[in-house]
């Protein structure tokens, strides 16, 4: 694994470096999820789903549902169900 030294501005943004940026394929616009441990910050690029690869999900999920035995019915009551222990 290569290190790289960053500098972190007065605003507190650093540079990526290019073969970095390059080899993980990010670009402007990006998102990168920030995690932090004791003394490490790791970054990861956040890719959101194409829509083909959404699509297979929820044709996943809804074939798990249909042999779970679940209907259109029950999954509002579970989703009412989720909301409701988010909240609290």
């Amino acid at each position: 694994m290569e290190v790289d030294m960053m500098r972190v501005s007065s605003s507190g943004q650093i540079f990526l470096p290019t073969k970095m940026r390059k080899a993980l394929s990010i670009s402007e616009g990006d998102f990168l999820a920030a995690y932090a441990t004791d003394e490490a910050i790791v970054l990861k690029p956040v890719r959101l789903p194409t829509v083909e690869e959404f699509s297979a999900w929820l044709d996943e999920a809804r074939a798990w549902a249909a042999e779970a035995g679940y209907g259109e019915e029950d999954m509002a009551g579970i989703v009412k169900s989720v909301r409701r222990k988010k909240r609290t």
